[in-house]
Parts: C-alpha cells; structure tokens; sequence
C-alpha cells in the first residue's frame, strides 16, 4: 500500500427481507473493511430489502432516497469515515412497481445516486415486472482521494456501452452492486464481463455480488488491465484492493485504447 493508493472493499452479504437486520450486516462490514483500510465500501444491489421471489412487500419497504435507510447509511460513513455505495429499494411514480437504486453516501450525506437501466428480463426472470427503469442522464460520479468512481448495476454489465458511458465522464473506477443469479455458466459470465469492463474502458472495476444460494457470490476487485487484485469467495465476507491513483494513466499511455476508437455511445 502506497501513500497514493486508495482502500476499496467489496462487502459481500445476502440482504434479507429486514432492513433493519440489513443494517446491522452493513455496519459490521463495514467497520471490518474500514479497520482494514478501506475508504470506499460497495455492497450489493437490493441492499436495503430483498426477498426472493419478488412480492407485493418490495413496494411496501421501498423507501425514499432521503428516507431511513440511507440516514443510517450517512451517520455510519461519518463514524467511520467511509464512502458508502448500496442498493436501495426506492419509492417509485405509479405505488406498484419500484426502483432499483444505488446510493454512494458520505459523512455529509448523499455524493450520487443511480438507477438501474437495464432490467433483467433475461434467464427465465422478469425484473420490469416489479421495477421501474432508471431514465437515461449523464453519469452522476463522486471523487475519493483523487480517483473519479462511477456506477452500474448489474445486468448493466452484459451492456458495455453503460461502462464506456462512464469512462467518456473521466471514471476511474466502476463500481458494480450485484445480485448476480446463480445458473449454468453464471460465474464464468460474471467474471468474465468484469474483466472485459475492465479491460476495454483501461479501469478499474469493483463489484459486490450477494452469495449463493442466490447469487454467484465471487466479488472482486480488478485492475485496468483485466487482473483481479481482490476477492470474496462464497461467504459473507469483504476484500481490500488498494487502488493506485495513478495506475490508469500508466496503462492508459501504454494502452490508448479509448483514444484510438472511432465510435460514440448515443442513446437509442
């Protein structure tokens, strides 16, 4: 660890359907990752509530992004000094359907929110059903210690252009909440796309996954040249990188990837 490098932890836990009990796993990974040098915590997608499978009780625990929850969230980054990055279930337009949020908060409270735009109608599932789409708007970023960090959720990872979206708002580094459902080829799919994220837009990328049974497990930490610096295996538990500041320029001047492409992402 160098003088420049900035602590970045991916806390793995299986959110349940209490967001009270969800806080209490919160704080204690979070005091672990902090004690171990961690500036930037991420915790999975759904963090706030989750049951499975999805029910009427998704629209009664959803939350404003000012609500509860991310209150708690803001008064346990300002113990501890930390940056917090969860999944929040947020109050939506139409009382049915809600949505599915990330917050990044620190001690002054909340530094970006996110709203997934992708929703996973994939693999036998049907997310839309029960969550409204985040609206399409210029990536909303947040500064640690020198490095830019961005944010996606999930099923935005099989979308590369969300993470080139983010590389053209100067990110350094893409954080990933996930709840990453198990199934043939699943885990290879998940690493692989992080890799790739990563080694495509020459960043670094961090995702926090819920474990199995549910979820795959396997958050991790990657470098901007594909390599993974950190990991969770299939436990409730966090992983420590420390990210050096300078590490995407020294890549990027070897590797000038983005500046040799001709092509733009434009909204469809």
């Amino acid at each position: 660890m160098t003088h420049d490098s900035v602590g970045v932890a991916v806390a793995q836990f299986a959110p349940a359907a209490s967001t009270s009990a969800n806080l209490d796993v919160i704080g204690g990974l979070a005091r672990t990752a902090a004690g171990r040098g961690a500036r930037v915590v991420v915790f999975p997608e759904y963090s706030s509530y989750f049951v499975d499978p999805f029910d009427a009780s998704l629209a009664a625990n959803a939350e404003d992004v000012d609500g509860p929850f991310v209150t708690a969230l803001v008064a346990l980054a300002a113990e501890l000094d930390v940056v917090l990055v969860a999944g929040l279930l947020e109050r939506a337009d139409d009382g049915r359907r809600v949505r599915n949020t990330v917050v990044t908060v620190g001690a002054g409270g909340i530094q970006a929110v996110y709203r997934k735009l992708h929703l996973y109608d994939a693999f036998g599932q049907r997310e839309s059903d029960w969550i409204q789409p985040g609206e399409i708007a210029p990536p909303e970023t947040f500064v640690v210690d020198g490095l830019r960090f961005g944010l996606m959720t999930c099923y935005d990872l099989r979308f590369p252009e969300v993470a080139r979206t983010l590389a053209d708002a100067g990110t350094d580094v893409v954080l990933v909440p996930a709840e990453w459902v198990r199934g043939p080829l699943k885990e290879h799919h998940w690493r692989t796309l992080l890799q790739a994220r990563a080694i495509e837009n020459t960043m670094f990328v961090a995702a926090a996954d819920h474990p199995p049974p549910l979820g795959v497990g396997h958050s991790l930490v990657v470098d901007p040249q594909g390599v993974v610096v950190a990991t969770v295996g299939t436990t409730t538990d966090v992983a420590v990188a420390h990210l050096d500041a300078e590490a995407v320029a020294r890549v990027r001047r070897v590797n000038p990837a983005l500046e040799l492409r001709r092509f733009r992402v434009t909204p469809r």
